[in-house]
Formats: structure tokens, C-alpha cells, sequence
């Protein structure tokens, strides 16, 4: 792909934006507040569904007590958020690079983008939420060069202008199975009123996979915690997914006391790694995940295993290769592609540890036989980490965290990428094969409400699982707003 270099005046072109739009969105948000008084909190306990997005925000409008009939339930909201995030790495050692290789010269690359959440309640226990969302900017090499990429919120179809896109367009049915009742805040994604412990979920249409499997509470949202793709997403999960992250689908989530069982059926790319263009039965994701809720020492866990299967135009690593000898060609998986299928699974825990520190561990793998569908280059990944939150230093409301990845491939991928194939994120044209392992550290500042400014770190030793090439260190930082 050819990198479109930025100039200034288009790179600030929407933080300047973002900015405006947070100072008039701050203002209207106080403004709403003093003419409706719902700035009353919740006295009950919360239960926190599977929502669409695991960011949290304030509401800027939504309906009077009066007008909902129900002091606690809203008929509409909606909600918003910006996010900037700009990331550089310096020179590193390359002897050689490839048509995906990260480049080894010093960069400058950030991604800024817009949502709005706005949600109507259609009858009892049913909502539909339209997120339409303004996108610009670009990952590094246009999202190339490490399998762990560095920036969660880069997509791979970068651009220099903002673009609207309308990420999500879903309905989502509440169907309570009893048990107790409790009161659920308003949210991105989420009505205020109440919902009983043992339910049934129902949603369905556009949406990401991530929204519902695969959550984690403190590796999952890179506008509030980790960046790095591998880190807040299981990395051998081959979710299907556009090239932004969203696909049509429908799931539902049956809820107990302490467990629940979701699973779900999405539609992938007409070809791996492409765009998901209007709706199709032929090539589609199957997946399970079974969660069990637990207490550890007064401290609540969750343990969550995903199991999936992508059934689609694929190509096989070993066909790949056997061509390329045949006709002395670099291999390609696009020349011997056929309707086939693939599985893998992803075992996912998250436990609190103590008052304010939680950890996370992610395993995960699929066969690796055939090409990545759609999210990125991995066939294991284990990932580690800690969340601390500030109140031991006087910050309650700041978050430093701490993670670990490491990032392998199949005997028959490395055979491919070594003879020069390409794939969704790496192929440097030849391969002196190491796993890529990934630290990442942030601390997560919040000055004041409804902003949170992140400074980040990542230091990458063999990126793209290439020997030669790197050890690759990243800075960052992270402005983000909501209201």
C-alpha cells in the first residue's frame, strides 16, 4: 500500500474539531442538567450488562422523569465521545523491509475519531442504538508491520480527511427470566431502567464481534486502557470483522446468577481482510463463549471460554507454497483460495486482586493452517497483565497499567512468510523467525470529569516475528473525552 503522507493542516484537521465539539458538548451537558435535574444518581446497586461498547459515558440529553413515565427508565438518550491518539517510534534496525514491514524510519502517526450513541427504547426491554462515527488519520504504515499492532483504534483503511461511517445500527431485546431486579445506569449504548439477574439478550444487526465476546474489564478499550491490538483483544481470535472492526450479526446471552452462555453468528469479508458489503449467508463465523462469575477472596473473577469457527473463501499456507514452487512465484493465498473452514478458541480471565488492582490473562490459538480472515496475523498469543488504580496515591480516579504478549505462528505460516508471502498485517519478503513479544505500560490521568489524558509505552523485540528487524519502542499519548 502507498503511504499518503500527512501535512500538518490536515493531521489537525479533526483534533481541532474534537476539541470544539467537547467544549460545546461540556456546555450543553450543564445546560440540560439545570433545566432537567437528572443529575440524581442511582442509589442501587448497578448490573452491567454485555453492552455494545465497554466505554462508559455521561449523557448529554435524554428525556425527563416526566416524560418516561419512570423516574428510572429513559424512552431515548444520547451520548458521545472523542478520542485522539498520536503515537511515534524512532529509527530501528532493518536490514531489509517488505511490501508490509513497518518502516524503520522515525514516524509521527495519530487517529482521531468521533461517535455518537444514540439510543430509543422501541417497546418493553427492547432498544435500538445507531453509533454514527467521523474517522481520519492513520496507524503506522497504514496499520502494517506488527502482528501485536500498536494502536487499537487505528483501522486498517486510514485516511487524511474525516469520513463518517455509521459503525453500528442494532436492536437489542431484554427478555427477563427472573431472579433479582436491579437498576442499570445510563450509558453509551445503554438505557437507564432496570433489568432482573436472570435474563435473555437477544441482538442483532451491525456491530463488532468484541462488543459482546472477548470482553475483559481491564484489557479491552483502547480509548480507556491498553492500545496494543493483542493486548485488549484475544489475539488468535480471528473475529469477523471489516476492515473497521464491525460486521452483521446476531447473538444472544442467556444470563444466570453466576454464569452465562452467548454465542452468535456473523457474517465475514467476501475476501479476507476486504470490506463487508450489503448481507450474505455464504461464507460466516460461528462462535460460543461460556462465562462462570466467581468470588476469590472476597474478589470478583470471571473466567470466559470462546470457541469459533470461520467458514469461508480461505486460503491454505501448504497450497500457497506448493504453487509458488510449481510456477516459481512468491507465494500468494489469493491464487489458491476455496470455501473451506477454520477454528480456534480463547480462554480469557480477569480477576480483582485487592481493593482497586485487577489482572488479566488471555490464551488463545487456532490451527493456522490457512490464512488469517480478518483480524490479524496470529496463531498463539498469551497475554498478561495489571490494572492499579490511583487511590494509594491520592488519584482514585487515574489508572496505571502494565501487560505482556507474546505472539507466535504455525510451522506452516512461518514456511510462507519466509518464502516471502504476504499476509493482513506482516510479510517483511523473508523471515528469520523469533515469536514478537510485547510490553505495554500506561497511566491514565483524569484531571477532571468527562476528560482523561494517557501517556503510553510499548517496546517490541522482533516485529512481524522477524529477527533481523527491530527491537521497535513506541511513545504515546491519548486524549479522550465523553459527555
Amino acid at each position: 500500500m502507498v503511504y499518503r503522507k500527512k501535512t500538518i493542516r490536515q493531521a489537525a484537521v479533526l483534533p481541532a474539531v474534537a476539541v470544539c465539539v467537547a467544549l460545546l458538548g461540556a456546555f450543553f451537558n450543564l445546560s440540560v442538567r439545570a433545566a432537567d435535574d437528572v443529575t440524581a444518581s442511582l442509589a442501587t446497586a448497578t448490573l452491567t450488562p454485555a453492552t455494545l461498547t465497554p466505554v462508559m459515558l455521561t449523557p448529554v440529553m435524554r428525556p425527563s422523569a416526566d416524560a418516561a413515565g419512570d423516574a428510572d427508565e429513559e424512552l431515548w438518550a444520547v451520548h458521545a465521545q472523542l478520542s485522539n491518539i498520536t503515537q511515534k517510534h524512532n529509527q530501528f534496525n532493518a536490514p531489509y523491509s517488505g511490501p508490509n514491514s513497518l518502516s524503520p524510519q522515525r514516524r509521527v502517526d495519530e487517529t482521531s475519531d468521533i461517535t455518537l450513541f444514540a439510543g430509543l427504547r422501541l417497546w418493553r426491554g427492547a432498544e435500538l442504538w445507531l453509533n454514527p462515527e467521523l474517522d481520519q488519520g492513520f496507524g503506522f504504515d497504514n496499520t502494517l508491520g506488527v502482528a501485536g499492532f500498536p494502536n487499537g483504534a487505528a483501522y486498517k483503511l486510514g485516511a487524511n480527511t474525516p469520513y463518517w461511517r455509521l459503525q453500528r445500527a442494532v436492536v437489542r431485546q431484554l427478555i427477563p427470566l427472573g431472579g433479582a431486579v436491579a437498576k442499570v445506569a445510563s450509558a453509551a449504548n445503554q438505557l437507564a431502567g432496570s433489568q432482573s439477574a436472570d435474563q435473555l439478550i437477544l441482538t442483532v444487526g451491525k456491530f463488532a464481534v468484541v462488543d459482546l465476546f472477548d470482553t475483559n474489564t481491564y484489557a479491552h478499550d483502547p480509548r480507556a486502557d491498553f492500545l496494543n491490538w493483542s493486548m485488549i483483544d484475544s489475539a488468535a481470535f480471528d473475529y469477523a470483522a471489516d476492515s473497521w472492526g464491525y460486521t452483521f450479526g446476531a447473538a444472544a446471552e442467556w444470563q444466570q446468577s453466576w454464569w452465562t452462555l452467548r454465542g452468535g453468528v456473523f457474517q465475514l469479508s467476501a475476501v479476507p481482510n476486504g470490506k463487508v458489503i450489503g448481507l450474505h449467508a455464504s461464507q460466516y463465523e460461528l462462535l460460543v463463549e461460556a462465562e462462570a462469575r466467581h468470588q476469590w477472596h472476597g474478589h470478583a473473577g470471571k473466567v470466559k471460554l470462546l470457541a469459533y469457527t470461520n467458514h469461508g473463501n480461505m486460503g491454505s499456507y501448504r497450497d500457497a507454497l506448493a504453487l509458488s514452487r510449481q510456477t516459481a512465484s512468491t507465494p500468494d493465498t489469493a491464487r489458491v483460495r476455496r470455501i473451506s473452514s477454520t477454528s480456534g478458541m480463547a480462554l480469557n480471565i480477569e480477576q480483582e486482586l485487592a481493593n482497586e488492582l485487577g489482572g488479566f490473562v488471555r490464551l488463545s490459538a487456532h490451527r493456522g493452517s490457512k490464512e488469517t480472515y480478518e483480524f490479524t496475523d496470529v496463531n498463539r498469543s498469551l497475554a498478561l497483565g495489571l490494572s492499579l488504580q490511583g487511590a494509594r496515591w491520592g488519584r482514585p480516579d487515574d489508572t496505571v497499567g502494565a501487560g505482556a504478549v507474546v505472539n507466535a505462528l504455525s510451522d506452516e505460516a512461518r514456511a510462507y512468510f519466509a518464502a516471502g508471502g504476504l499476509g493482513v498485517l506482516v510479510g517483511d519478503g523473508r523471515l528469520r523467525y523469533a515469536p514478537e513479544k510485547i510490553v505495554e505500560f500506561y497511566y491514565a490521568l483524569h484531571p477532571f470529569a468527562h476528560l482523561t489524558l494517557t501517556v503510553d509505552y510499548q517496546h517490541v523485540l522482533s516485529p512481524a516475528y522477524n529477527q533481523d528487524r527491530g527491537p521497535v519502542s513506541i511513545y504515546g499519548v491519548r486524549a479522550h473525552a465523553e459527555f
